[in-house]
């Protein structure tokens, strides 16, 4: 099934996939935030995820499965005036990618990572993701996944990534709040955990799965504690805190190079005469 989205684009996801609910959230976030379009640019990798700046209006770059950070920070550090956001998957961002997310978080580049984690791998037809849970069992891992999951905002927060927050697709209220923070955020890397159900081959972890385990975090939570950052990031099973994790103030990678302080190394092309989407 093939539905039409508001840019009058062929949107090529299953009915029912929480991407829907993100795109949609996306758009609203980016005019909430003040976003200029003609100095954002999406990059994607490879997966449903990957689909996502096709169906909005900025500008683009789609690099190869697992390599959208690389690409990502290239553009940021060749012109750090424009905002750079990537849409990832949770195969693409933490398997495929992993390396490069580790050290991208700790050099802490000024880029957004919106990462749609539905914990499988839904364009290659349903095999565990890194995220995916013990003794999930699919095409591939017929007796069950049997290593525990990726723990990605953990890692974010022992490599003290200066903004670290989880939403759900299910909660669009919550999502659009958390994503115009992570676009406003001006302290280097941001990461954005989206929970994002997978209605064709994740049969486990279903919205009303979420639903009965999310849980926002509520005022009483120093973002800025690591300690009590790194707790909240280690439940799951019965209880699933949504919302901004952690924060720290330190420099970014790229406000720490003299060369870069002088301003752009190129020109946007958005800023040249004639220039278009």
């Amino acid at each position: 099934m093939r539905e039409k989205h508001f840019f009058d684009r062929d949107v090529a996801w299953c009915p029912g996939c929480g991407n829907f609910a993100i795109l949609k959230t996306f758009d609203k976030a980016l005019e909430a935030a003040g976003i200029d379009r003609k100095k954002l640019v999406l990059v994607s990798g490879i997966g449903q995820a990957a689909k996502l700046p096709h169906y909005t209006q900025a500008n683009v770059f789609n690099g190869l499965h697992g390599r959208a950070l690389p690409a990502a920070v290239g553009i940021k550090l060749a012109n750090h005036e424009l905002e750079v956001v990537i849409t990832s998957g949770d195969g693409d961002m933490y398997g495929e990618g992993g390396n490069h997310f580790l050290h991208n978080v700790r050099r802490n580049v000024g880029v957004k990572a919106f990462v749609h984690n539905n914990q499988v791998y839904g364009l290659t037809k349903g095999q565990a993701s890194p995220t995916s849970e013990m003794g999930f069992v699919t095409k591939v891992q017929t007796h069950g996944v049997l290593s525990p999951p990726f723990n990605p905002l953990a890692v974010a927060i022992v490599e003290d990534c200066s903004f670290v927050a989880r939403s759900f697709a299910g909660d669009m209220e919550h999502l659009e709040e958390m994503m115009v923070a992570a676009l406003q955020h001006k302290g280097g890397f941001a990461l954005l955990d989206i929970l994002q159900p997978c209605p064709t081959f994740n049969k486990q972890n279903t919205f009303k799965w979420y639903r009965d385990r999310v849980r926002r975090i509520d005022d009483s939570h120093d973002p800025f504690d690591r300690a009590k950052a790194l707790e909240l990031a280690s439940k799951w099973a019965d209880e699933i805190p949504i919302g901004i994790v952690y924060r720290h103030e330190r420099p970014s990678f790229e406000s720490l190079l003299p060369v870069l302080k002088q301003g752009a190394l190129v020109g946007s092309r958005a800023e040249r005469p004639g220039a278009a989407f």
